[in-house]
């Protein structure tokens, strides 16, 4: 990763995984307008500053300048707009407006141009096709119960199908080939996107700081995170931004970003491997196509097969436990979860980004969530989200208890899955509600955005599908099978955390319920209330009631037992036990 300024410069530039993790639309008519190449983006991006409200200081567009420009309808517009907002990078002093904005105020505020541009070049992106790794223990290794879809011919999307293809345990390692993928892809774009950029002068075209800023959407640096994205460049390190240092040749630029781009995760050398200790895959050191990185990492290569994504917290491959996670336990606001079977996972905590993937049969409460939530790969899991986005693809039979900002996006190919209003609460909800962003007041939850099952971004998908109206999109939970969910923790107390702030306890739903749903809710207290009263009040001879008690004893007992809901029982002792 040697260069010619890399000694000055002192970092490498990383490649950031939100774009591509979150920010990938199934939007056809944005990939098919594109295949031109650069010289489309450049029109485009003329369009764009041609839009009233644009200005060349700086051209910012809200949804209806984008619909008309892109010749999309109004709500992709706005879907675009959004998903741009919750995929930019918040911190920093080169932070984006949108980045910042809550979800409500994201069409005031509209996007740059440039940062648009750049946002439309990662919609070309397609992801690694599913290669899992065949080794006789891990096909071996399968779930322990059948899926109704398991004779479905067009189920490659199922988590069933793909743990008996051989991915259960440690299988995250396939998200090494991605980054890895998502790396190659950036390395190959940078000429057109660097040309989108540029500023035309006499000297040709030329990238200024401020320009140079707008890749923090594709990348971060190592080591400068407390400064512009510029200042990890050697010729525009520690400019002022009253007296902004000279613009650069296109050219230059792209030479230092060749030397000095990378993956963000640290490789291990695979026993009796050649792979380099512990250093960055460099321009010179990636593999030279998708099937080469694919052989090399899945035949023990350069990254082990318990590869963990770098600044991402990480529950994998959980079967029948319960697992609790704090506000002490969340690294960098970002959880994964992936690959469980039969659990209960709680994330008692305020977060940015959470994924859930490839699970079966558990239940998942979030914590306040203020960028995106996304579900892919799913079956009869539970999932309860207060967040400001949701995306949900390729699920089966799931319900989502939602108190979502923005319009839940219901992606690809999903069966029998349902919404429903948020149904739960925990100690610490109102603060981390606040601390992130979500406003309670506001919840989209039963007016969900279906898209295409014609994916151009995920080679899984079948190629031809139904149109977007005719796509099985999720249903509404009836309001009879509607219940509360009660979280059995006290919210795990934190150094940061104030006595003040620990007494400002939520003890209630902070999103308020439907009518419909808090009837039903009402009329099922009031029946287990009158049940309560009418045993109590119940004239029996002492030994009758003993044996009432017995047989309700017995009955618990049995359902205990035959739910697994025991299973939880003493997990729940085990983790009140655990400091």
């Amino acid at each position: 990763m040697a260069g010619p300024d890399a000694g000055s410069s002192g970092s490498g530039l990383h490649v950031r995984r939100e774009p591509f993790e979150f920010g990938l639309l199934p939007l056809s008519s944005l990939y098919h307008k594109f295949v031109d190449g650069v010289p489309a983006f450049i029109k485009l991006k003329a369009r764009l500053q041609q839009q009233p409200g644009a200005s060349a200081s700086g051209p910012r567009v809200q949804a209806a300048a984008i619909a008309e420009s892109l010749s999309i309808s109004p709500t992709h517009a706005q879907l675009l707009l959004d998903t741009l907002a919750c995929v930019l990078p918040e911190d920093g002093p080169d932070a984006d407006p949108l980045a910042t904005t809550t979800a409500g105020e994201v069409e005031s505020v509209g996007a740059d141009v440039d940062i648009l541009v750049l946002f439309l070049f990662v919609q070309l992106y397609r992801r690694l096709p599913f290669r899992p790794h065949r080794d006789p223990a891990s096909v071996a290794d399968v779930w322990p119960q059948p899926s109704p879809f398991d004779n479905i011919a067009s189920s490659p999307s199922s988590p069933l199908q793909m743990n008996k293809a051989g991915v259960r345990h440690k299988s995250s390692w396939g998200g090494a080939e991605e980054e890895l993928h998502q790396l190659q892809f950036v390395q190959k774009h940078l000429p057109g996107m660097l040309e989108a950029l540029a500023i035309d002068s006499e000297d040709g075209k030329v990238i200024s700081p401020a320009q140079f800023d707008k890749l923090n959407l594709l990348l971060r640096s190592a080591t400068f995170d407390d400064a512009p994205l510029c200042h990890s460049t050697p010729f525009f390190a520690n400019s002022d931004p009253a007296m902004p240092a000279a613009p650069v040749p296109a050219a230059r630029v792209l030479q230092f970003l060749k030397e000095h781009i990378c993956t963000a995760s640290h490789k291990e050398e695979a026993p009796g491997g050649n792979a380099p200790q512990g250093g960055d895959v460099g321009m010179t050191d990636a593999p030279s196509s998708p099937s080469s990185s694919s052989s090399s990492l899945s035949n023990g290569g350069p990254w082990q097969r318990d590869w963990q994504p770098q600044g991402v917290t990480c529950v994998d491959g959980v079967t029948k436990m319960s697992v609790l996670k704090g506000e002490s336990n969340i690294e960098n606001g970002v959880i994964r979860v992936s690959h469980c079977h039969d659990a209960v996972v709680y994330v008692l905590a305020p977060l940015r980004y959470a994924s859930i993937f490839g699970c079966t049969d558990c239940i998942v409460v979030l914590g306040a969530t203020g960028k995106a939530v996304k579900v892919e790969h799913c079956e009869r899991v539970q999932l309860l989200a207060p967040c400001a986005r949701i995306r949900i693809a390729n699920c089966r039979e799931c319900v989502f208890y939602l108190g979502t900002n923005q319009n839940p996006l219901v992606l690809g190919d999903n069966h029998k899955i349902q919404v429903a209003p948020y149904n739960t609460f925990y100690p610490r909800l109102d603060a981390h509600l606040s601390e992130v962003g979500v406003d309670p007041s506001v919840n989209l939850w039963n007016v969900p955005i279906t898209l295409g099952k014609t994916d151009p971004h995920d080679p899984n998908l079948p190629t031809a599908g139904a149109a977007d109206g005719e796509l099985e999109t999720a249903s509404l939970l009836p309001p009879e099978r509607f219940v509360p969910f009660v979280v059995p923790f006290r919210t795990p107390s934190t150094p940061s955390v104030s006595s003040e702030q620990q007494q400002a306890v939520t003890r209630a739903n902070p999103f308020v319920l439907p009518k419909a749903y808090l009837q039903a809710l009402q009329q099922k207290t009031k029946t287990v209330e009158t049940l309560r009263q009418t045993l109590k009040t119940a004239v029996l001879e002492e030994n009758k009631k003993k044996e009432l008690t017995n047989v309700i004893q017995a009955h618990f007992k049995e359902w205990l037992l035959a739910s697994g809901n025991i299973r939880q029982v003493y997990d729940l002792a085990r983790l009140d036990r655990d400091p």
